[in-house]
């Protein structure tokens, strides 16, 4: 099928062109601006939608910055992902040596996200909708993963697995062991000792989402509620067909069986802060 642009020659792009093109891509690096606050980004993301040789330009300056162009549209503008080795990357490893100085809390920090990316869209119709939105607490978080804890606990007896492994080991067995074993809020006032309980772990998590535009703060509740952006959905997709993702998911703490997206109330019998009931997910 033909188009307008298929049937007239091509204009020869020019430096403006290029400038207009960098421009595009350095407001997708602006992880928290969206089109529709700025109307210039408004009008290159227009741009982008409409003429394919702009958007070529744009896509190989953003491929020569080692960047991957996720989408373009008005609900995301131009959502980029950084390769490994590219200068804007914010690599994982990087984010948990400033969060937590030991092995063990660095582990925890990543299943965190883990568990945040899990509860936020938990179905596979949920990342692929687009006017999805999801909603995660701070709290719910916490008593999502202390729950999947004790299923993994429950399996591990059923199985005969061992009870103790290495606490720094690989995979979700080794992970809900740590958890469960770490206070919720701390036992002191200390923010050092805060830092360090799950409570304290969730939520520099959740901080560093809402740093790189993936989650926006609703309110404070349940220790701090959250709703998802289009960025964080379209970086989740990539995410879920990883075996942690699939594993944590698999453990049936979110029931979808009816088609909806709920979850298990919280097992009080836990060590659970005030509020910790998990959340609904809906529009």
């Amino acid at each position: 099928m033909t188009t307008p642009h298929d049937d007239a020659p091509a204009a020869a792009l020019t430096p403006s062109d290029v400038a207009d093109a960098a421009r595009l891509v350095s407001f997708g690096l602006q992880a928290k601006l969206l089109p529709a606050r700025d109307a210039e980004y408004t009008e290159l993301v227009r741009r982008y939608r409409e003429d394919p040789p702009f958007a070529r330009l744009a896509d190989a300056v953003a491929t020569g910055l080692n960047l991957m162009v996720l989408e373009v549209s008005p609900r995301a503008g131009m959502a980029l992902a950084a390769a490994e080795d590219s200068v804007f990357a914010v690599r994982m490893g990087d984010y948990s040596r400033r969060a937590a100085s030991e092995t063990t809390d660095r582990f925890l920090h990543g299943l965190a996200h883990l568990a945040v990316a899990a509860l936020a869209f938990p179905r596979p119709e949920d990342l692929a909708d687009d006017g999805y939105l999801g909603r995660i607490t701070v709290n719910g978080v916490d008593a999502f993963v202390r729950q999947a804890c004790r299923r993994l606990e429950e399996q591990a007896e059923a199985e005969g697995a061992n009870t103790d492994p290495a606490s720094d080991a690989p995979g979700l067995e080794a992970a809900w062991r740590v958890w469960a074993r770490r206070s919720t809020t701390g036992a002191t006032k200390d923010a050092r000792r805060l830092a360090g309980s799950t409570i304290g772990i969730t939520g520099k998590a959740v901080a560093f989402l809402v740093d790189s535009g993936f989650l926006q703060k609703a309110s404070d509740d349940a220790g701090g509620t959250y709703r998802t952006t289009a960025r964080y959905q379209l970086q989740v997709r990539d995410l879920a067909g990883s075996a942690a993702m699939a594993e944590l998911l698999d453990l049936g703490v979110v029931p979808v069986s009816d088609g909806t997206a709920t979850l298990l109330p919280a097992d009080h019998s836990e060590e659970l802060v005030a509020d910790a009931g998990l959340p609904f997910h809906s529009l």
